[in-house]
């Protein structure tokens, strides 16, 4: 099959949106998406294009005072009869249509449109977002070409409905344990009903009030919720253990550490094993390059509630925002779709930061 991306197509970020989003590229299936995004960098005269499975980086070396990361990733979620995409009005419908291949189509079209930007601009296509973080191509870029990232300030592309969102909330699984002791139920009173004591566990939830803490302007919303149980031998089994899964958002004020301590206190006296966690991020508005965006922007910036990868360029010292055209309460969803004018009201804004 011809590449789709074509010159035409590159020029017009609303067209090349509609020709990401017409290539399948599920998580761990993005090899035809990155090929044909490859090819076309490569054309580009003014940028050094390198790859790491079907993560491609292209940068600008021009010698400018600064260097920005622009970066999306390649990669979505299964489809659900939602492919190839549609127009309806102002409308774009289609698989990874908001989450996230209109803000990748931002990036591609500026890296193929604006050969002599303002800053030096690295930019990023990377894959597997969607799944495990192990398969995270950012996170393995990271490990392995750590120098393809060092940068002054980063916008990651994510759907924002054209708002900054900065930093991110961190995110923790744990499991909160029971015990007890087995007993036939016929002589239940000879044992202790794991299942029964998980009940503390759930009233602490229902009472925990979570903190609501503002950084730089931003107010971030923890949350403590649980979100499984288990338990259970046989039907005729007084059980003797029982998990509550619990998962936590916390404000970028805490580390890991802070949050596993603060777990440890609201289930005191009861087992806590952390199987996840991701550290969030602080906003980063200070940083010059975020002061000129944000001016561009003309729009106050807002708290990231949830997780996303600033917090991985945060990690290495480098401050990062969110910003991207699609609305995110729409990603993942069968009807995702994305507004015509937040994609042009996005491309102008960039282009307007980096071409100033």
């Amino acid at each position: 099959m011809a590449n789709p991306l074509t010159p035409d197509v590159l020029v017009d970020p609303v067209v090349l949106t509609r020709a990401l989003v017409d290539v399948p590229s599920v998580s761990r299936a993005e090899k035809a998406i990155a090929d044909w995004v490859t090819e076309v960098l490569a054309q580009q005269p003014h940028l050094r294009v390198d790859r790491l499975g079907n993560t491609v980086m292209a940068r600008t070396d021009q010698g400018r005072a600064r260097r920005v990361v622009l970066a999306g990733h390649l990669d979505t979620v299964p489809v659900h009869d939602n492919l190839p995409s549609t127009v309806v009005d102002d409308l774009i419908y289609g698989c990874g249509s908001a989450d996230m291949k209109s803000g990748v189509a931002l990036a591609l079209h500026l890296a193929t449109t604006l050969p002599d930007p303002a800053h030096d601009v690295t930019y990023l296509f990377y894959e597997a977002e969607e799944i495990e973080s192990r398969y995270n191509g950012l996170g393995l870029v990271a490990e392995q070409h750590p120098e393809w990232l060092r940068a002054d300030f980063a916008v990651l592309l994510e759907p924002t409905y054209g708002v900054v969102e900065a930093g991110c909330q961190g995110t923790m699984q744990a499991t909160v344990r029971t015990s007890g002791r087995r007993a036939h139920t016929a002589r239940a009173w000879r044992g202790v009903n794991a299942i029964h004591a998980a009940g503390a566990v759930l009233r602490r939830l229902e009472d925990y009030r979570p903190r609501t803490v503002t950084i730089d302007g931003c107010t971030y919303r923890e949350g403590l919720n649980a979100v499984g149980v288990a338990g259970g031998v046989a039907g005729n089994v007084v059980p003797d253990e029982c998990t509550v899964q619990v998962n936590l958002r916390f404000a970028p004020d805490r580390d890991e550490k802070q949050a596993a301590e603060h777990l440890r206190e609201v289930f005191d006296g009861f087992g806590v094993e952390v199987t996840d966690s991701a550290a969030g991020a602080l906003p980063g508005l200070t940083a010059p390059p975020a002061r000129e965006f944000l001016a561009v922007v003309g729009a106050e910036p807002v708290a990231k509630l949830g997780w996303t990868d600033v917090a991985r360029f945060a990690a290495l010292g480098i401050p990062a925002l969110n910003y991207g055209p699609g609305d995110p309460l729409l990603a993942h969803a069968p009807e995702e779709h994305v507004e015509i004018g937040k994609i042009r009201d996005g491309a102008a804004t960039l282009h307007r930061w980096l071409a100033a």
